[in-house]
């Protein structure tokens, strides 16, 4: 009978007990995650800032704190008005549920004349209010991850800049991986980042004020409400920017107002549509190309997990995960290889 050797015991003792720990710290951060992901989201594209400003003799902590008043100013406010504002048009959605559910089988049971059948015998009000007071509450909650995960974000971020010089090599440091996966990962983590938190807010922020304007032409109500779900859905594949532009579409045809219903629907597709293409031709071509599939689960992933902000740190975490399964591979495959011969 074979023996199993002291020092292999010894080390699966030790994998079992930073496999238990880490798992039990994982899962009490989990409510907290993004903000971990913010941090590092923001300290990939904030780091050459603060490399910039020490080199021109600025102390660390003074680089930190402008480059985080910065990131606050221009990031994390817009991002907290949008917030604001979805907050107050959902919580008013479910609040007049009824009522709008109502108004839109009025609107349904005008289309039977055209199409010679009746859909709204299909919609029972009173579930389809409750599941929108449920899902949009929880949404909002989820949206809002408390002043928390903000305070860890900014937290990590400062540390993080302030140490900005050794931080690759600590940790190097802790992780069990040669030094050309470590740099493989982190070229992929830096391309991941720029590509998520940049190239897709970059797309939707563009299409969100394109369509604001056509919005402006055709005299849509709640133009600023309409650009900023525009924008939301040029975030989820398969689906873009119609997620605003349908809506609209629909709501100004079924008020009477067929030209400006069909004026909008032509501009959603024409030129909204087109915003994405151009920004990808000519801006989007130097960061790393996400596919639509990361997206899709990462969207799926992430809006459960980390609420609304789950549309830029999901892809980020699916896209993560397969970085770290190439590297398993690039780790043991050769050596694999190498036995089995």
């Amino acid at each position: 009978m074979k023996i199993i050797a002291p020092s292999i015991i010894r080390q699966l003792f030790i994998l079992l007990l930073i496999l238990t720990t880490g798992g039990l710290i994982f899962s009490k951060m989990t409510p907290y995650l993004s903000g971990v992901l913010g941090a590092i989201t923001l300290y990939v594209i904030l780091s050459k800032g603060m490399h910039l400003l020490t080199k021109k003799g600025w102390k660390k902590h003074w680089s930190a704190t402008a480059l985080l008043a910065l990131s606050f100013v221009a990031i994390l406010l817009p991002i907290l008005g949008v917030f604001f504002m979805l907050s107050e048009k959902i919580k008013n959605i479910s609040k007049n549920s009824d009522q709008i559910i109502d108004e839109v089988k009025q609107k349904l049971d005008a289309t039977k004349q055209y199409i010679g059948y009746d859909v709204t015998e299909f919609i029972n009000t009173s579930e389809v209010s409750s599941w929108l007071s449920e899902n949009l509450q929880s949404w909002i909650g989820g949206t809002f991850n408390t002043a928390m995960v903000i305070f860890i974000m900014y937290f990590l971020l400062y540390y993080m800049l302030i140490n900005f010089q050794h931080l690759n090599t600590s940790i190097y440091n802790y992780l069990p991986l040669k030094r050309k996966n470590f740099s493989l990962l982190e070229k992929e983590i830096n391309a991941m980042v720029k590509a998520n938190a940049l190239g897709i807010p970059l797309v939707a922020v563009a299409q969100g004020l394109v369509a604001l304007v056509g919005f402006f032409i055709f005299n849509i109500e709640n133009p600023f409400f309409w650009a900023v779900v525009v924008a939301i859905g040029s975030m989820i594949p398969f689906i873009g920017s119609m997620l605003g532009t349908l809506p609209v579409f629909a709501l100004t045809f079924s008020s009477g107002d067929v030209f400006n219903a069909w004026g909008i629907l032509v501009y959603g597709i024409v030129f909204v549509g087109a915003t994405d293409n151009i920004i990808r031709l000519y801006v989007l071509n130097k960061l790393d190309d996400v596919h639509p599939l990361i997206t899709l689960l990462g969207v799926l992933i992430g809006i459960p997990l980390f609420g609304f902000i789950g549309l830029v740190f999901g892809p980020l975490l699916v896209s993560i995960f397969f970085v770290m399964v190439r590297i398993y591979k690039n780790e043991y495959s050769s050596s694999d290889s190498k036995t089995a011969t």
